[in-house]
């Protein structure tokens, strides 16, 4: 870990868009070396400290009370693991980092998966995670479903993380371009969520990260509707990172504001950082965590909602709104069989 320090400057909106009745949508920032999770000053301009920094967006799906559920816990259950597990482990090392941040992620889906089975009222409920982590002077992104991360970089913005979608399966196997995929009436077909499934792959990536720099982590409420060079525009335009995250969120609802929108944006500087370099880009990069643990991850403490406000409804959730909520590879699959059928015959 680099021992100049690298400084992180963040802010983060969610908004309920012009078409949904209530916020499905969860964002957390947290320095992990002090443990603040909040928007305070302290937060929004920190130095990384040993234990790294958190930031996370989910979008949750299920219909009444249920997505706001699914969302709220897996950002309260990643978050609390890091904040005792990570917190407390006696190897620091990025590759650990890494292994801690996947492993919370597979204990959020545990939890909520849990949670779900007993509470019928809220049962089919799952939600979609990209959460960020930084440590020293690298990005690690975990992935569940197709909320995004871009990182702008000299004007360019570069995208980080790759949909876990049926339309990107289909522009990975040449059978769409990505223009098409971004028309398509299927695109919000995700093949993965936490909580629909016992047991979930998750996408793990790493980048370098650069002096000057800025992460823009979002739900699909934005990346839907905004285009990711209208995101470097925005960027490059306004300094100020509250009037960037509200300058994204009013271009979403200027164009229809189908979806909650919710964006995370985070600016890297400090001695601890390289210079920009303007040949060298960024993307999407698997990380394979070296080998760590050989046993099972401690179980997780019984399953329970992150807050008061956010006990069951009383009543059983309608039809799961904008997004699949259960057999979700089974439906999709189903959906790339026919469309590559199509095309064949």
């Amino acid at each position: 870990m680099t021992s100049a320090p690298v400084r992180v400057s963040v802010f983060g909106k969610t908004d309920l868009g012009l078409t949904r009745d209530h916020n499905e949508d969860t964002f957390l920032v947290a320095d992990l070396s002090t443990g603040n999770a909040s928007l305070g000053p302290d937060v929004r301009d920190h130095e990384v400290g040993p234990r790294g920094s958190l930031f996370m967006v989910a979008d949750g799906m299920g219909g009444a009370a249920a997505g706001e559920v699914a969302s709220a816990m897996a950002a309260d259950i990643i978050h609390r693991h890091l904040a005792t597990a990570w917190a407390q482990d006696s190897e620091v090392s990025a590759a650990r980092f890494a292994f801690r941040m996947k492993e919370a992620v597979e204990l959020a889906n545990q939890q909520i998966y849990a949670y779900a089975r007993e509470h019928p009222d809220v049962r089919g409920m799952g939600t979609t995670v990209t959460a960020a982590g930084v440590f020293g002077n690298e990005l690690y992104l975990t992935q569940i479903g197709d909320s995004r991360g871009y990182l702008i970089r000299n004007g360019i913005a570069f995208q980080l993380t790759k949909d876990q979608s049926l339309t990107q399966r289909l522009v990975d196997a040449g059978e769409l371009t990505e223009e098409e995929a971004e028309q398509s009436e299927r695109r919000n077909i995700i093949l993965q969520a936490l909580g629909p499934d016992p047991r979930v792959k998750v996408d793990l990536s790493r980048q370098a990260l650069q002096r000057g720099d800025t992460l823009i982590l979002c739900s699909d409420g934005l990346s839907g509707v905004v285009r990711r060079e209208e995101v470097s525009q925005l960027v490059a335009e306004l300094g100020d990172l509250a009037s960037l995250c509200s300058a994204l969120i009013d271009l979403a609802n200027d164009r229809g504001g189908p979806d909650n929108v919710t964006v995370v944006a985070v600016r890297f500087d400090g001695d601890g950082l390289p210079e920009s370099d303007s040949g060298n880009g960024a993307g999407y990069s698997v990380y394979h965590v070296p080998d760590q643990d050989t046993t099972e991850p401690t179980p997780p403490p019984p399953p329970r909602p992150p807050a008061a406000s956010f006990s069951a409804p009383p009543e059983p959730p309608p039809a799961p709104v904008h997004r699949p909520s259960g057999l979700l590879i089974a439906a999709a699959l189903v959906a790339l069989i026919a469309l590559i059928l199509s095309a064949l015959l």
